[in-house]
């Protein structure tokens, strides 16, 4: 068995791949605009070369990734003009400082806003989120994803308790960053907020007061940014020099 073509052939993208990328381009490059239908099924087959069930396919996942939309008995229609899989590639190598700042700028404007937008509902299930979010065994790979599952389920209910649409798709949109974020308090020295400062965060809210809200998130969020900036300060001070060398006569 010939290993390297093996390995080769994995490397090598799949018909879908390869349409998928053909269908971003042509929206990339503005030959299909936001909100215009794109061409049916048998014409994009016909224009890219490939069978109807790869268009399918490209399809689907164009439409994971948020670029296009399926409208039934009525066709595909362009969803967003930035190739969102790229972005979040380029999110992804950022810093993890950068990724703090702007999770703390999304959830302190969240905050602020649930604190005059939300109803009744919005507290109980913050409640509740807090109270599910609990603890984990730090020795236990399993109960540690179910723990940022839970404490990332938290912070989209505040974001859902802003009552703001457009925020709500950028912190989804953003929220495998937020989970990065979440685990490097649980791997390192940074420190991960407990039980009692995510509380303070729904009693700012209820207290319906927008600038104690943000107050409180902007508290949450501040030793994790401290911790950062001493973190970054100490990699970039430079080294302690040695004595002198004592010249010969």
């Amino acid at each position: 068995m010939n290993d390297g073509f093996m390995i080769k052939n994995a490397l090598r993208p799949s018909l879908a791949d390869a349409a998928a990328a053909s269908i971003s381009a042509e929206i990339t490059s503005g030959n299909w605009a936001l909100g215009q239908r794109i061409p049916i099924e048998p014409k994009l087959a016909e224009l890219l070369q490939v069978s109807r069930g790869t268009v399918r396919e490209a399809v689907k996942m164009l439409v994971t990734q948020g670029m296009l939309e399926v409208r039934q008995g009525s066709g595909t229609y362009v969803r967003a003009v930035v190739d969102a899989s790229a972005s979040m590639l380029r999110m992804k190598r950022a810093g993890i400082r950068d990724q703090f700042e702007v999770r703390c700028a999304l959830e302190v404007q969240a905050a602020r806003l649930a604190a005059v937008r939300h109803d009744r509902q919005d507290l109980a299930r913050l409640q509740t989120l807090v109270d599910a979010r609990g603890g984990f065994d730090e020795h236990d790979a399993a109960a540690r994803a179910a723990f940022i599952a839970r404490d990332l389920d938290f912070h989209q209910g505040l974001i859902a308790a802003s009552k703001n649409v457009a925020l709500a798709e950028i912190y989804q949109f953003f929220s495998a960053s937020v989970m990065e974020t979440i685990a490097s308090t649980l791997a390192s020295d940074l420190p991960e907020p407990d039980q009692a400062a995510h509380q303070r965060i729904v009693d700012a809210i209820a207290s319906g007061d927008p600038d104690h809200a943000a107050a409180a998130m902007h508290a949450f969020m501040a030793p994790m940014l401290d911790a950062l900036d001493r973190q970054l300060a100490s990699s970039t001070s430079p080294a302690p020099s040695g004595p002198t060398p004592k010249q010969g006569l």
